[in-house]
């Protein structure tokens, strides 16, 4: 399952790129998230890997992090790994004029093991877009007001 999608921000790209690089903002506009720990590797970097926390309602969600490629200011793209499904994301940063980017983001579900989110892809695959375009929505309202 694959789904894409853009957002304008009108902020420099080298501000929108500044707030997406830096993990310490990611509770900023992330729903549920807690911390994330580099395991191995340079922060950032391609091959680091890094564990992502969240908690949502009662339970608790660990994901690994894999940069596969960092090319900032222009794109970044990463795995996750949890223990029921894996995906990848895409991102790109273009810059409109010098006060707009556009951030253009591309996730794959490659693996999905539990039933329920299973179910849910394929009765409703607009869950998993609503929430990528939330989390899209809520980075370009909080870059927006630094």
């Amino acid at each position: 399952m694959k789904h894409k999608g853009s957002i304008d921000i009108a902020k420099p790209r080298s501000e929108v790129v500044k707030y997406f690089a830096d993990p310490s903002y990611l509770g900023e506009y992330q729903d549920g998230f807690i911390k994330k720990d580099l395991i191995s590797g340079e922060q950032g970097e391609e091959g680091a890997i890094s564990k992502m926390l969240y908690h949502f309602g009662n339970r608790d969600m660990e994901l690994m992090e894999t940069i596969i490629t960092n090319r900032l200011p222009d794109s970044f793209e990463s795995s996750y790994h949890h223990k029921q499904m894996d995906n990848t994301m895409k991102c790109k940063f273009i810059q409109l004029d010098a006060e707009r980017t556009r951030y253009e983001h591309e996730f794959e579900y490659t693996r999905i093991d539990w039933l329920m989110p299973k179910l849910m892809a394929i009765l409703f695959p607009g869950v998993y877009r609503k929430q990528a375009e939330k989390w899209m929505t809520q980075f370009r309202d909080f870059v927006e007001k630094q």
